[in-house]
């Protein structure tokens, strides 16, 4: 079935997909997006339509996530994760305990930084839901944070086609997605530094006065 939708990437396709990859099924956005962008440079797609659908088809996705943990709680998510279903998901315990821990350290800046960390990026809504965090806030953050990871895959595949014959493409994603992992993990940490540094300046501020 997925093989079936990712050789005919449409709006509607890329949308599903996305919403999928949201949740916890294990569909990785690096082979949707990418895929659709090297179309749209040969005309095929639009890449800005194709950010746009992946975006909502993910905040669909995140939405989904933090609903059922903001209802059902945290025994019933973490018995799910070690379900026969949840291992079939790729899912198991400390994954999610991970994301948990990854909200927690950094509050909720996490729902954005954390699109942008692989094996975080699809669960981060699950601690969201469970910590009953503002539903808006989380929306917008999560659409911040999703429409830069599209917006990177989509400018990797507008560049792949530059260079690289249509039967070789999942390969090259796969070899630039390390390079792609590596330049993530440094703007997340520029922007957790800078969230750090401006609680740090905002507590000395309210000391002084």
């Amino acid at each position: 079935m997925f093989q079936t939708l990712l050789s005919n990437l449409n709006y509607g396709t890329i949308l599903f997909l996305m919403l999928l990859e949201s949740t916890v099924v294990p569909v990785p956005s690096e082979l949707v997006v990418t895929p659709a962008a090297y179309h749209a440079a040969a005309g095929s797609l639009n890449i800005w339509l194709i950010i746009l659908f992946a975006t909502i088809g993910a905040d669909i996705g995140a939405s989904i996530n933090y609903w059922v943990a903001y209802f059902v709680g945290r025994p019933i998510v973490y018995r799910f994760a070690e379900s026969r279903l949840g291992k079939l998901c790729l899912l198991n315990r400390q994954k999610v305990e991970h994301a948990e821990r990854y909200f927690d350290d950094h509050g909720i800046v996490a729902t954005l930084t954390g699109r942008l960390v692989i094996g975080i990026r699809h669960l981060i809504s699950i601690p969201a839901g469970l910590a009953k965090m503002n539903y808006w806030k989380f929306l917008i953050f999560t659409t911040i944070g999703a429409t830069a990871w599209h917006a990177i895959l989509a400018l990797l595949g507008w560049y792949l086609h530059s260079f690289v014959p249509e039967n070789e493409l999942d390969d090259q994603i796969l070899y630039y997605a390390d390079y792609i992992k590596w330049g993530i993990i440094i703007i997340v940490v520029i922007a957790i530094g800078f969230v750090v540094i401006k609680k740090v300046i905002n507590k000395n501020r309210n000391k002084k006065q």
